[in-house]
């Protein structure tokens, strides 16, 4: 018996050209299982190349450092709350979230607090981004 519907529905945030490429590719891998798949969120030309309707451009989380991140903070979290919301409401059968943890580490949380189901690809190196988080 097949648990997994017909044509499943993702929500997908890349935040980088990385994460859209490595989207891009498990994009291909998902619909080579489920060739009726549909996938929206945040983008890039990689994962659009594969049929993903990008409701924002992967260049809006595209900000590296507190002096790029600064000046566009409310912006950022203006989309992180519309996507949440566009989420919620549409209920895909699962959101995955790739690299991005900044955005979406807190986005994950509150879809999965509403019942949704996350995954996050691509697991961030906390040891190498936040030293600080290393055990004593």
């Amino acid at each position: 018996m097949n648990a997994h519907p017909a044509s499943p529905r993702l929500g997908l945030v890349a935040g980088e050209a990385s994460g859209d490429l490595l989207a891009g590719l498990l994009l291909d891998g998902l619909r080579a299982r489920w060739p009726g798949l549909q996938a929206a969120g945040i983008g890039g030309a990689q994962m659009a190349a594969r049929g993903f309707e990008a409701w924002w451009p992967v260049e809006k989380l595209s900000v590296r450092g507190y002096l790029e991140v600064l000046p566009r903070l409310p912006e950022l979290l203006r989309i992180r709350k519309q996507l949440g919301d566009r989420l919620l409401a549409e209920r895909p059968d699962l959101f995955i979230g790739v690299d991005a943890p900044d955005f979406n580490f807190d986005l994950e949380a509150r879809l999965k607090g509403a019942g949704l189901k996350t995954l996050h690809f691509v697991s961030p190196s906390f040891w190498a981004w936040r030293p600080e988080k290393l055990p004593s």
